[in-house]
């Protein structure tokens, strides 16, 4: 008996010390001292914002020493000018709208009979809707498009995570505003005609959702300037 109680108080032991050594002087029964992943997100997103400045001024001046003296014809460099162009990397001027898509207030009740009370997911912005507009303005025929404040090429994808956007590397939160530039009448027409959007608009007269489409005059949208190597799977060895 007292040698099994004694090994009781042995494993008690190593269990305290074993603790104690995991926190660190710290408290393990709670993440208070721990970093929450919503603020790794935002950290992550703040740092790849920096970098995407610093990677676009370096491309600049990368840009401007080959133009010295490339060795490259007028007709090759109006080639690369116009591939740039379409693969969006270069600023793009013309007559653009914006669509601004927001959350309902949290206290959103029905605003129409026949229609059930809102559930959380009722009232907020989800990918399908953010994708439902970046798909129905390039069917309009846009030329170039911006979401937030970064411009997309043929590998970006607009993906939600909860409530948040994600682009890109970078996080945003409602409200989220989608800019494209093309012919103003199009654009709207392809928005009016979008079955997904339709749908989106049963909940911005039911429950709340936000929807604005504005007409923006003649805009600039930015070059893009992450990187755009493409990336893949690869088997595992």
């Amino acid at each position: 008996m007292r040698v099994l109680t004694a090994a009781v108080f042995a494993l008690a032991g190593l269990i305290f010390f074993t603790s104690f050594d995991t926190a660190k002087g710290t408290n393990i029964r709670t993440d208070a001292s721990l970093l929450k992943l919503s603020d790794l997100i935002h950290e992550r997103s703040r740092d790849n914002g920096e970098r995407e400045e610093s990677n676009a001024a370096l491309r600049e001046d990368i840009e401007s020493l080959a133009e010295r003296d490339d060795g490259r014809t007028k007709s090759e460099d109006d080639k690369l000018a116009a591939l740039e162009e379409k693969a969006g990397t270069q600023e793009l001027r013309g007559e653009a709208i914006s669509v601004t898509l927001d959350d309902a207030p949290p206290d959103a009740t029905a605003k129409l009979p026949g229609y059930p009370e809102p559930q959380p997911d009722y009232l907020v912005i989800h990918q399908q809707d953010l994708q439902a507009v970046v798909n129905a303005l390039w069917q309009g025929g846009a030329e170039g498009i911006k979401v937030m404040d970064q411009r997309l090429i043929s590998t970006s994808a607009v993906r939600c995570v909860g409530n948040t956007l994600i682009l890109q590397g970078r996080v945003y939160s409602p409200p989220y505003k989608i800019q494209a530039v093309g012919d103003p009448e199009k654009l709207k027409k392809a928005l009016a005609a979008s079955p997904a959007i339709q749908n989106y608009m049963v909940y911005v007269n039911v429950y709340g959702l936000g929807w604005k489409v504005e007409d923006d005059g003649t805009v600039t949208l930015p070059g893009y300037s992450g990187t755009a190597d493409l990336q893949y799977a690869q088997p595992v060895d």
